[in-house]
């Protein structure tokens, strides 16, 4: 029985160390990454993203983010520990091994005399003579009698004192962590233990693999269905113009999924009118055209409508049904928008090159849906490439404001910036009309922007010169800096409603062709994996061209001290093409910040082959120029029409004449820099 007692209470203990085992250690993971994003969470100070509610870290919004699955599921499983393990306390008080001395209150090795004293005094206490309570009865003849005896026979004390046990040595004993009526086979608790054995070995994997296997075959590592991915690369082109990725963008899955209501009707119906202007209808053929806006599936209608709402700023007009839709439609874009990327920078050509002039679209879409501009808003005015759009993500400007600040000759944010703190202040003051707290939230965004320098190097090892088919090897150090100092930060984006951490895409692109080279997602929020990235980087190039131990520590040391000053590595490689001189461009783009892309012009020279195994070379970095060639490869710039078209835009005549000079050609990209934000960096 006492084996039977103690195998039952083994069953709480086996279930205790199931849970503990994956539980432990995925607390210490979540209570980790959420002290890191703690950590991480340096956000606008400024009145506007105050006002947001965002950032407020107020009782009801802490319980709200709280209050996830899996955070509740983890509060639960820590609670059945809890009870668990007092459980188990409770059981081994009342599940105890046989101990003589202990039953007569005696210290071990105790006399005769005082084991003969100690049992009269307890037998006074508990003998059915003495006291007529049953419990008492039980006890003076399970525990005390049975210790006396132990103890006052020679043979059984000898034992206890040697074995532990009256009887002698002790045969190993198993048991199995399971409760008592589940071991009764001969009853009716055999059907039960079969059917546990089932559950637990055979239904609870096979339950679990289903679930996984399912979701797996739905979607991808990065939660983006398997069907986004094949709709966003069956309609990537290499001619999209970045107006039209907004049309591939509503053409996820996951947006199909939101719910369609009839009384959404009328709501989307005004919605419509209030942003009509920003959905690339033809005016001549206004009916026409949203009669064909309207014939979409509901659900391509429904999200293109909540993003051009939030990009024009009209959420406040939202039912709050579509505010909901609004908030989901939202939430994936950042997600998606990088899925979206990557099918634009995905080899495509013979040359394994991806799509410039989409990724460039891609990338300024984002950046209007994180800062809640309309795309019609970067369209080219007198002085800037990117319009009025940057100077929209700055709090309290609007188009009257900028049309005054254009009066004093400031035409760009990069002027803006360069201007000194007084002369801003009083341009904002008396021709803006700017209080001082505004003002002071002006400056304070300002000190958020970021500012980047590239430094690129191309080249191969052991030789000095590019031949057609070598590896050529690109490392580029980006570097990041802040008025404030900061370097990890969340970009001021008040009207976006979630968090967003600030990421740089690297390309490494041929404007004529419309070919990127190279393509590299960088973020300046994780040092640790950045250092780690960094080091291992540059110890594999030290270490293949030669360099020794004491060489190669130094040049990790120094990349170290570079990571956490700031500044990032950027390596990758690609097959030297044909003979001939490429003007490449280097772009940094920004995901969440308008007018902060930096461009940097790379001149790569190559030449014939002339004798087997792999060559080195190095090429010259210096400012994009402003026609983006040499004079001899001289293309001259587009006129741009009255909607709304990026640098790149769709042109479809120079695209032929472009497939006509360069075989691999895929599209055309004019040379012209993207805002004032993206002025070539003088190296």
């Amino acid at each position: 029985m006492a084996a039977s007692e103690e195998n039952s209470g083994l069953f709480p203990i086996f279930i205790l160390t199931m849970i503990a085992l994956p539980l432990v250690p995925y607390t210490i993971m979540k209570l980790c990454h959420a002290a890191s994003k703690k950590a991480k969470s340096i956000n606008c100070q400024c009145a506007v993203c105050s006002r947001s509610g965002k950032y407020r870290k107020s009782i009801f919004k802490k319980i709200s983010n709280f209050s996830t699955w899996s955070n509740l599921t983890l509060v639960l499983l820590w609670i059945i520990m809890g009870v668990l393990v007092y459980y188990i306390k409770n059981i081994n008080r009342e599940i105890q091994v046989f101990e003589p001395f202990n039953i007569l209150g005696l210290q071990p090795g105790a006399s005769d005399s005082e084991i003969k004293k100690a049992y009269r005094r307890l037998s006074i206490q508990y003998h059915p003579d003495k006291n007529p309570d049953p419990d008492a009865h039980k006890y003076f003849v399970e525990s005390i009698a049975k210790a006396y005896q132990a103890l006052t026979d020679p043979i059984s004390r000898e034992n206890f004192e040697k074995y532990g046990h009256p009887d002698g040595r002790q045969g190993f004993q198993m048991g199995i962590a399971l409760p008592q009526f589940l071991l009764n086979i001969e009853g009716a608790s055999g059907g039960i233990l079969l059917l546990w054995i089932v559950g637990v070995c055979i239904l609870l994997p096979l339950v679990v693999a289903v679930v996984y296997l399912s979701k797996s075959s739905k979607y991808t590592g990065n939660n983006v269905m398997h069907q986004t991915l094949s709709a966003y690369y069956y309609f990537m082109k290499p001619s999209l113009a970045p107006s039209k990725v907004m049309d591939v963008l509503v053409k996820a899955a996951e947006y199909m999924e939101i719910p369609i209501r009839r009384s959404d009707g009328e709501p989307l119906q005004k919605l419509f009118m209030l942003v009509r202007s920003e959905l690339n209808l033809d005016l001549k053929n206004i009916k026409q055209e949203q009669a064909k806006f309207w014939k979409q599936h509901p659900a391509l209608v429904k999200t293109e409508l909540l993003i051009q709402a939030h990009s024009t700023r009209q959420t406040a007009t939202l039912t709050p049904e579509l505010q909901n839709d609004f908030k989901r439609v939202v939430e994936l874009a950042p997600r998606l928008i990088d899925e979206l990327m990557k099918m634009a920078v995905i080899p495509r050509t013979a040359q394994g090159h991806g799509w410039l002039r989409p990724a460039v679209g891609v990338v300024e879409l984002s950046q209007c849906i994180i800062q809640a501009v309309p795309l019609s808003a970067r369209k080219a005015t007198g002085g800037s490439s990117e319009g009025n759009a940057p100077f929209l993500q700055l709090p309290h400007f609007n188009e009257a404001v900028m049309k005054k600040i254009a009066r004093k000759k400031v035409k760009t944010v990069q002027e803006f910036r360069d201007m000194k703190i007084e002369d801003r202040a009083e341009l904002l003051s008396q021709t803006g009309g700017f209080s001082a707290a505004e003002i002071q939230d002006v400056e304070a965004v300002l000190d958020m922007m970021p500012s980047e320098t590239v430094e690129v190097t191309c080249g191969t090892e052991g030789e000095e010169g590019i031949q057609e088919g070598d590896i050529v090897t690109v490392q580029a150090w980006v570097t990041l800096k802040r008025a404030n100092g900061l370097i990890r930060a969340l970009p001021h984006a008040p009207y976006f409603p979630f968090h967003k951490e600030e990421n740089w895409w690297f390309l490494l692109a041929d404007q004529n062709s419309n070919n990127v080279w190279l393509s590299q997602k960088v973020s300046f929020m994780d040092e640790a994996s950045a250092v780690t990235a960094a080091s291992k980087a540059i110890e594999e190039t030290m270490e293949g061209s030669g360099a020794n131990p004491k060489e190669t520590n130094k040049a990790v040391r120094d990349a170290v001290d570079k990571v956490k000053s700031g500044s990032r590595l950027v390596m990758g490689k690609f097959q030297a093409p044909a003979e001939g001189n490429y003007n490449l461009t280097c772009y940094l783009l920004c995901d969440s910040w308008l007018g902060c892309d930096r461009k940097t012009g790379v001149k790569v020279k190559v030449v014939k082959r002339t004798r087997a195994g792999t060559r080195g070379g190095v090429t010259e970095e210096g400012p994009v120029l402003e026609d983006g060639a040499d004079e001899e490869e001289e293309i001259e710039e587009e006129e741009y029409d009255e909607d709304y078209e990026s640098e790149y835009s769709e042109d479809e005549e120079d695209d032929k004449q472009n497939t006509k000079k360069e075989n691999h050609a895929n599209g055309k990209a004019p040379a012209s820099n993207s805002g004032s934000g993206s002025d070539s960096d003088e190296e």
